[in-house]
């Protein structure tokens, strides 16, 4: 999406990759069974591009209902779940069919684990990253983990050990999911230029050049789309993420024109 203000144009990343096509494809295909068969059916877990994405082209279908979930308000990873309106009728947003929250508890008093730590642990068991919704860390005592129904029972068993402490997984109520505090940064900055690389640099608190190595190995995403040209421009709104950082985001949350023509950004950090 192009978008012009004053006398500067950005560009959002709007291209679709292979890999993301694939995916609606295959939400496609279960758009049509559950029309073909009357019945409900529900994917994966997706980023939000992919979901976002699916039900936004939804709306257009004549019959169809499509609604993404993920366990609770603001989930990021969902489920897509879709089927003829009269099937849809007692599921929305809020609806957890298909999915079960584990309860990964241990002492991490002297080891604490992060996010990128819990859904290794879970990885290694042996299951897809798909199976895996959001990973919701609660400090000292573990993680809540939003799973797939159909891989509940495993994890329950399998998983037994996160960094060097040995954890319990089990299953339990929504009503005792407790979604943590997110903790935020304002960060404001001046810059010459929209480019990505700096923006990256500036929220991450990172050096210019480790900022470009990370766009261009195809680390960084904006609006949940990979980015590889450090020279990119970005516009006031978007959200930046960077593999191997866990839940860590940067929102571009202000842009505004120095007395120097320069730019005076106002960025918010989440953790």
């Amino acid at each position: 999406r192009t978008t012009t203000r004053g006398n500067r144009t950005t560009t959002r990343a709007t291209t679709i990759d292979a890999e993301t096509q694939r995916e609606l494809d295959r939400i496609d295909e279960l758009v049509e069974r559950s029309v073909t068969h009357w019945e409900v059916e529900t994917t994966r877990f997706h980023s939000p591009l992919v979901w976002s994405v699916a039900v936004d082209r939804a709306k257009g279908m004549a019959d169809v209902r499509m609604v993404a979930c993920g366990g609770y308000p603001n989930a990021e990873r969902r489920i897509v779940v879709c089927g003829r309106e009269e099937t849809m009728m007692d599921i929305d947003e809020s609806s957890r069919v298909g999915l079960v929250a584990l309860q990964c508890t241990g002492n991490f008093l002297f080891d604490r684990a992060t996010h990128p730590d819990f859904l290794g642990a879970a990885l290694a068991t042996g299951i897809q990253r798909w199976n895996v919704g959001d990973i919701l860390v609660t400090g000292e005592e573990g993680a809540i983990i939003i799973c797939l129904e159909s891989i509940a029972e495993h994890l329950t068993s399998a998983l037994v050990q996160v960094r060097s402490v040995p954890v319990q997984t089990r299953p339990i109520d929504w009503s005792e999911v407790r979604i943590p505090e997110q903790r935020t940064k304002d960060v404001k900055t001046v810059e010459g230029s929209l480019r990505i690389d700096a923006i990256v640099s500036a929220g991450y608190g990172c050096s210019r050049a480790k900022a470009s190595q990370a766009i261009k190995e195809g680390a960084v995403k904006v609006d949940w789309q990979v980015v590889t040209k450090p020279s990119a421009l970005i516009d006031e709104g978007a959200m930046l993420s960077w593999a191997g950082r866990g839940r860590g985001r940067v929102l571009l949350v202000e842009v505004t024109t120095t007395a120097k023509q320069k730019y005076g950004l106002k960025l918010k950090r989440f953790y």
